[in-house]
């Protein structure tokens, strides 16, 4: 059975509220590195459904590890300050992607008005974007 959501990508009525959906669906896509058809999908469980579940606590565990990969081996032998900064880093950018999944999650609701506005997810990931550099 196809839900409204499927029907969008196949010829369904192209509207605002479609374009944020798929909008949320491409920044879960991206930081999770899952697509919407990835075989673990089915019986109910979503690209959509699976970031949400997830979302605070087990957040970290779905982010793409390629995305934190780098953070990650940055650490070096030039002794615990050092250390300490690169994981205060990593824990930043952790919860900055956490953030952008919460961006990609609400966007991608199946109820079009829980979706946020496409200024409203332009302006949140900017904020997440400035906490992450620290302006």
């Amino acid at each position: 059975m196809l839900c409204s959501l499927d029907k969008y990508g196949a010829g369904a009525e192209v509207s605002i509220n479609g374009d944020v959906y798929s909008y949320g669906i491409l920044i879960l896509e991206m930081f999770t590195g899952k697509r919407p058809t990835n075989n673990m999908f089915g019986d109910g469980l979503n690209l959509h459904s699976f970031a949400k579940a997830a979302l605070p606590e087990q957040a970290p565990q779905i982010i793409d590890p390629v995305l934190l990969g780098e953070s990650q081996n940055k650490d070096d032998s030039r002794g615990i300050r050092r250390s300490q900064r690169s994981h205060e880093r990593l824990l930043k950018i952790q919860e900055c992607l956490v953030s952008i999944v919460e961006v990609g999650v609400v966007c991608s609701s199946e109820v079009p008005t829980d979706r946020m506005s496409m200024g409203n997810a332009a302006a949140a990931l900017q904020a997440i974007r400035n906490k992450l550099l620290g302006s």
